[in-house]
């Protein structure tokens, strides 16, 4: 099935959960790391039970640290 992962449009496995992704993507520090599906924030509870379907649209949004 066809997934968008950061604006780029990759095949995936049937019933890959979000969880799962990220480790197959290779995400470095995964807590550090919010997912958004579809548009939607998705609770850290939800990764291992939300399962992609094909046409999802999936952002990893790295948390950013600075100052002054």
């Amino acid at each position: 099935m066809k997934t968008t992962i950061n604006g780029v449009e990759k095949e995936t496995d049937e019933a890959t959960s979000v969880l799962r992704l990220l480790e197959v993507e290779d995400v470095e520090s995964p807590d550090m790391v919010a997912v958004q599906l579809n548009g939607a924030i998705l609770d850290r509870s939800q990764y291992a039970d939300t399962t992609l379907k094909d046409g999802d649209v999936v952002e990893f949004l790295y948390f950013m640290g600075g100052g002054a």
